[in-house]
């Protein structure tokens, strides 16, 4: 498989990298961060991906990069099969409330410019005959909870998008995935205590594999996640008013 993964130099980005390096795919990097791009190219070349493993710079939160970023991962793989999107921010619901800069900047990126650089993976993935288009929505998109109101709506408006491509276009040989990871003991998640079902980068990176390579549009990882947010998507407002998750 030929696959773009933007947020490939840290975390879940990482780990999924690693997992597809290891079978011998070729890949193409990209991120904001030139430095660790580079050392993961080197990490994957090492860990068997074919060499050599392209990189460029690509910041989610300036759109005006996004097509150059893919016009260079189409030319250097020579196609693509699937392009990943991983890279995302986070920030803890107090935060948030207290700082709109903060707030707008998280909304931008993990909604509006996700969609936008999707959408110029979408028109590609298309006109090449198809592929795969994943991205990491989340959990705390499912159900409006109190500790995750904003980062929740970002990722709920993302994993409706991708159900809408997902409707649109499958016929036409355009297969999305929805991650929705439950927490992953990862930078992003540094300091924060771990709940019941934490899951590990490398554990969470097999079962997302499998769900690319199978096309399947929705993934919860790690796997009890999708029977705890089954729960909690059937309870009643006024409980979710009461309880503190």
């Amino acid at each position: 498989m030929k696959a773009v993964i933007l947020g490939a130099s840290r975390g879940m980005g990482r780990a999924l990298a690693r997992q597809l390096a290891a079978r011998g795919d070729r890949l193409f990097l990209l991120g904001r961060d030139v430095e660790q791009l580079r050392f993961s190219a080197q990490d994957l070349e090492i860990r068997g991906a074919a060499a050599p493993v392209g990189l460029s710079h690509c910041d989610l939160s300036d759109p005006s990069g996004f097509a150059t970023a893919l016009d260079e991962a189409w030319r250097q793989l020579d196609g693509v099969d699937a392009v990943v999107v991983t890279a995302g921010l986070f920030a803890d619901q107090e935060t948030l409330e207290n700082d709109p800069e903060a707030t707008a900047r998280l909304l931008t990126v993990d909604f509006t410019n996700t969609v936008l650089f999707c959408e110029e993976a979408r028109r590609r993935l298309l006109a090449s005959g198809g592929g795969t288009l994943c991205a990491f929505s989340s959990v705390a998109g499912d159900r409006g909870r109190k500790p995750v109101v904003l980062y929740g709506a970002a990722k709920a408006g993302l994993a409706r998008y991708l159900e809408g491509l997902d409707h649109r276009f499958r016929r036409q040989g355009l297969k999305t995935v929805c991650v929705k990871p439950g927490f992953v003991r990862t930078g992003m998640t540094a300091g924060l205590k771990p709940p019941p079902f934490a899951g590990d980068p490398d554990q969470v990176a097999r079962r997302i594999r499998k769900a690319i390579d199978r096309g399947r549009p929705v993934v919860y990882a790690p796997r009890p996640w999708r029977y705890v947010m089954q729960v909690i998507r059937h309870l009643p407002r006024f409980v979710m008013r009461r309880v503190k998750f």
